[in-house]
C-alpha cells in the first residue's frame, strides 16, 4: 500500500468548463500548505497523485460528531490560505454560473439539452432569470473569498480513524470562492448523489456544532483574537444556507453539461431536476433569513 498511486482520467469533454492548468496550480498551492495530495505527474487526459488511506464517508458517517468536526477543521485549514504576494482573488462563482449556461445555451436544437430537459426542468430562461436575482442577494452578503475544495461531498472525503484525521480528494473543481459558499456546498451534499433524499439535509443543531468547530480553526489559523462567540456561528450559519441555493445551481447546470457529455451510465437529468426542485422549495424560506 506504500507505493499506491491514484490515477484520475478527465471525463469527456470536461475541458469545456474545467480549467486544468488553474485545477495543477492549486493542487500546488494546497500541497505546499499541507492541506491537499503530492502531484507527481500530469498527462494529455488525466493526472496521478498521492493516495490517500482511509474510508471513503457515506451519508450516514458524515454525520458522525467525531467525523464531521475533523472535516470541518480540514476544511477551515483550506479557507485559511492566503497568497503570498496578498494579492486580492475574485469568487469563481458567477463566472462559472455563466459558463454553464453558455454551453447550455450554445447546444443543437437536436441536443439532449434542448430535447429533453424542457418537461423535467425549468427553462434556461427560467434558471438564468433566478441566478441573476440570487446574484444581486448573495453579492450583499459579505462572506470572504478564499481558497475553496468546490466539491466536498461525501465521496471526495477520506476519514482515517486509526490516526483521527480526514483528507480531501478530487480538487478538480478547487478555486477561489465565497467561504460560505464551500461550506453550504457541502451541507448539500449531506442528502447524497445517487438515491438524493434532502431530509438528510444537516439540521440547525448539527450545522451550528459543525460551524463551531470551523470557526475555532479558522480563526485560530487567520489570527484572529477572541474566542468563537453564538452571533459568530449565526452569521455564518445564515450565510451559508443562503449560499447553498447557489450550489444547486452549480450543479443542477453541470448536471445538464454531464448529460450530453459523459458516458458514465447516471440519470443527470433527474439528477438535475432534484438539485433546482429542492433550491425552489426552499428559496423563500431562506432569503428570508436575516442576519445579525
Amino acid at each position: 500500500m506504500e507505493d499506491t498511486l491514484l490515477i484520475r482520467i478527465y471525463g469527456n469533454m470536461t475541458e469545456l468548463f474545467v480549467n486544468r492548468a488553474n485545477e495543477l496550480k492549486n493542487l500546488q498551492i494546497l500541497h505546499t500548505n499541507h492541506c491537499g495530495p503530492k502531484l507527481y505527474c500530469t498527462f494529455k487526459n488525466g493526472i496521478c497523485y498521492e493516495f490517500v488511506k482511509g474510508t471513503v464517508l457515506d451519508k450516514w458517517l458524515v454525520r458522525e460528531p467525531r467525523v464531521f468536526r475533523l472535516v470541518a477543521q480540514a476544511l477551515a485549514r483550506i479557507h485559511s490560505i492566503q497568497l503570498e504576494n496578498g494579492s486580492s482573488v475574485q469568487p469563481v462563482l458567477w463566472k462559472k454560473l455563466s459558463t454553464y449556461l453558455s454551453l447550455i445555451s450554445a447546444s443543437g436544437d437536436d441536443s439532449p439539452s434542448c430535447v429533453r430537459f424542457s418537461s423535467e426542468v425549468p427553462s434556461l430562461e427560467v434558471l438564468a432569470s433566478e441566478i441573476e436575482a440570487l446574484k444581486q442577494h448573495l453579492s450583499q452578503i459579505k462572506s470572504p473569498a478564499v481558497l475553496c475544495h468546490n466539491d466536498l461531498l461525501c465521496k471526495n472525503i477520506i476519514y482515517n480513524e486509526a490516526q483521527g484525521y480526514v483528507r480531501f480528494i478530487d480538487y478538480e473543481y478547487a478555486d477561489w470562492n465565497y467561504q460560505a459558499y464551500d461550506i453550504g456546498n457541502h451541507f448539500n451534499e449531506f442528502a447524497g448523489v445517487t438515491d438524493v433524499d434532502y431530509r438528510l439535509y444537516p439540521s440547525q443543531q448539527l450545522q451550528t456544532d459543525w460551524l463551531g468547530a470551523y470557526l475555532e480553526t479558522y480563526k485560530e489559523r487567520r489570527g484572529m483574537a477572541g474566542a468563537v462567540t453564538e452571533a459568530e456561528v449565526h452569521r455564518l450559519y445564515v450565510q451559508v444556507n443562503k449560499f447553498a441555493l447557489a450550489g444547486h445551481f452549480s450543479w443542477g447546470l453541470w448536471a445538464l453539461l454531464q448529460s450530453r457529455y459523459s458516458k458514465i451510465n447516471f440519470d443527470f437529468v433527474r439528477y438535475a431536476a432534484a438539485r433546482f426542485n429542492f433550491y425552489f422549495r426552499m428559496k423563500a424560506d431562506v432569503l428570508d433569513m436575516k442576519l445579525p
